[in-house]
């Protein structure tokens, strides 16, 4: 097992066994720029817990970030989970991998290149999941097409949630997004009755939304 993930169990930000089991398997190498690659080699990406810039100014984010993001989201084999502002695919992997091939993980993110560049890398890396689908568009909106959701987590910082993913959430399922500085957790409880948490001190990447002309 590598030092980060020894490092990210002792600290407990990893608990569950098959989030541990998908940051084993999911290289972070497999889905960076192969410029970085060349500069510092995969060995020095997969141990490093900081994010790493990807192009238009986005990144993939700090490991021990997403680690406690999954953690929070509680991701279960057989979930249908809406991944927005899926940059690089890494985390859409490791959602792949949790969930199984009865599970299902929609991606979307904003910029065309990177939602291209995610899925790309998937390819590449040869992981052979079929679970999943890249959709490019406004992650704020969800998706309403494919929705209720057992989760929906998100990768960009927002001011504030947005009711389309409230709505979206399917009722006892978890929503895991970053508000300004700080990560949320949501649990729907009713239509209108949500469970709230928050988890201050972490710094993000807005969200992109379209453009109202």
């Amino acid at each position: 097992m590598s030092k980060l993930i020894d490092q990210l169990i002792e600290q407990k930000y990893l608990k569950s066994p098959r989030i541990i089991e998908a940051f084993k398997k999911i290289k972070r190498a497999d889905f960076l720029p192969p410029k970085i690659i060349k500069n510092k080699g995969r060995e020095f990406v997969n141990q490093y817990n900081a994010p790493i810039p990807i192009g238009y100014e986005q990144t993939i984010s700090q490991p021990l970030t997403v680690a406690f993001m999954l953690e929070l989201l509680q991701p279960q084999q057989n979930d249908k989970i809406l991944d927005i502002g899926s940059g690089s695919g890494w985390q859409t992997t490791m959602l792949c991998q949790i969930v199984g091939p009865k599970g299902f993980v929609y991606a979307i993110e904003r910029i065309p290149e990177l939602k291209d560049f995610g899925q790309e890398n998937l390819a590449k890396a040869k992981y052979g999941f079929k679970n999943v689908e890249f959709i490019c568009g406004d992650g704020s909106k969800g998706l309403k097409s494919q929705a209720p959701f057992d989760k929906i987590i998100v990768a960009a910082s927002s001011e504030k949630i947005p009711q389309a993913l409230k709505d979206q959430l399917k009722i006892g399922g978890r929503l895991v997004l970053p508000i300004k500085n700080s990560i949320w957790l949501l649990i729907k409880k009713d239509k209108n009755k949500f469970e709230e948490k928050e988890y201050p001190g972490f710094v993000f990447v807005p969200l992109i939304k379209d453009k109202i002309v």
